[in-house]
């Protein structure tokens, strides 16, 4: 098993024990942080849905993005991934949402470099932005991107049973 998946494996399992869900909105990584979570027997408690919201205007009209962030600022910016996942959380009615935005390259775009990754997470509580710098071609980056959002969402979870 991929360290994504047996990250993935042991969120579900987290996420059970606690009653809690999760819904992702993706861009650059088209699906792939749900697809990944879904691989996992028993997703389905804990796994609500998914946006993939690849098109800028889709960010806006299913996820909820202010579309004058996203005319000001473009597609790929910090804001952006923090409204991805408050908009996943909230339209899935989820605990918790992942959103995630950046370049796979191999162009730059929005004036950002192929590699750069936004993540949004938004939970009961809280809601933060972790930006990645990753290397090496789409694949890569994508991959990088989906095992980043899941121990963005990890931490988060290790966070709460330190309290």
């Amino acid at each position: 098993m991929s360290e994504a998946g047996e990250l993935a494996a042991a969120l579900v399992g987290a996420l059970r024990a606690r009653g809690q869900t999760v819904a992702t909105a993706e861009s650059l990584t088209a699906g792939l942080v749900s697809a990944t979570i879904a691989t996992v027997p028993g997703a389905s408690a804990v796994l609500r849905g998914g946006l993939v919201v690849y098109a800028t205007d889709l960010k806006h009209t299913l996820a909820g993005v202010s579309s004058g962030l996203l005319a000001a600022r473009g597609a790929v910016h910090p804001e952006v991934a923090v409204q991805l996942a408050t908009g996943a959380r909230e339209r899935c009615a989820a605990s918790w949402g992942l959103g995630l935005t950046g370049v796979a390259g191999p162009d730059p775009q929005d004036g950002v470099e192929p590699g750069v990754v936004y993540l949004g997470l938004a939970g009961p509580d809280d809601v933060t932005m972790r930006t990645l710098t990753l290397t090496g071609d789409r694949a890569a980056v994508r991959a990088g991107a989906v095992l980043g959002a899941l121990e963005l969402l990890q931490d988060a979870l290790g966070a709460l049973g330190r309290e």
